[in-house]
């Protein structure tokens, strides 16, 4: 399957749809089981005989597949918030009840993160618009610089830097890679650079009123002394 957002230590992405799903092999891993016995488990959910509808089923668990550690291809399930809810209603004791909790904060997490990342694609093209408002003939630097302004002030560092620490492709957008509080600083920061373009078109005034609000309201900067613009 597809992700939007990639799978984290938990088990847990985004499919295409903006959709939180999370592995079979980790739920098996986190609950303490086999991964055999959770998929009985779930092949046992999805019999028609134990009242589950088609659409549910269809919807909520995922079947694919994946490759082991000896080359060969296994099965294994995505299962999106409800379909995991679904199959841990079994799983009871002190211990799985503290997992349960951590999914569901994992899953909030995880919800909040593509809310953000829906919001952050609605507005580039607001960014964009004002940068060709602002540049008689915007140049691709342009474009760049302002999105790095926003970066090396919350990151510390600029896209492509990002991209090498993390080992991602030249390309690869790295917002399907910060954390959510990463997404709130930058979707809050690009709001407000939106807003200050028009009062304020030169890049190094912009920068220091964008620095000054960052350090206001987050009480730290991430920004990389060496940036220019």
């Amino acid at each position: 399957m597809k992700k939007l957002i990639p799978m984290n230590s938990y088990g847990l992405f985004a499919d295409t749809d903006e959709t939180a799903r999370v592995d079979s092999r980790f739920i098996a891993q986190t609950f303490n089981k086999r991964h055999r016995d959770v998929l009985r488990d779930i092949r046992n959910l999805l019999d028609p005989n134990n009242g589950l509808s088609a659409n549910f089923s269809q919807r909520n668990f995922a079947l694919t597949s994946y490759v082991d550690s000896q080359g060969k291809r296994r099965p294994c399930y995505q299962l999106t918030r409800d379909g995991f809810v679904m199959l841990i209603m079994g799983y009871n004791g002190a211990k799985a009840n503290r997992f349960k909790e951590l999914y569901i904060h994992q899953f909030n997490e995880m919800e909040e993160q593509i809310k953000i990342l829906r919001s952050a694609r609605i507005e580039f093209p607001m960014l964009t618009q004002q940068i060709q408002f602002i540049h008689e003939n915007p140049k691709a630097y342009h474009y760049s610089n302002e999105c790095d302004l926003i970066n090396r002030i919350v990151l510390g560092m600029s896209a492509k830097k990002f991209r090498e620490e993390h080992g991602l492709e030249k390309g690869t957008s790295i917002r399907p890679y910060l954390s959510s509080d990463q997404l709130k600083q930058i979707d809050a920061l690009q709001k407000i650079d939106i807003g200050l373009m028009v009062g304020i078109p030169n890049y190094q005034e912009r920068k220091q009123k964008l620095e000054w609000y960052y350090a206001k309201t987050y009480g730290m900067k991430g920004l990389d002394s060496n940036a220019t613009a």
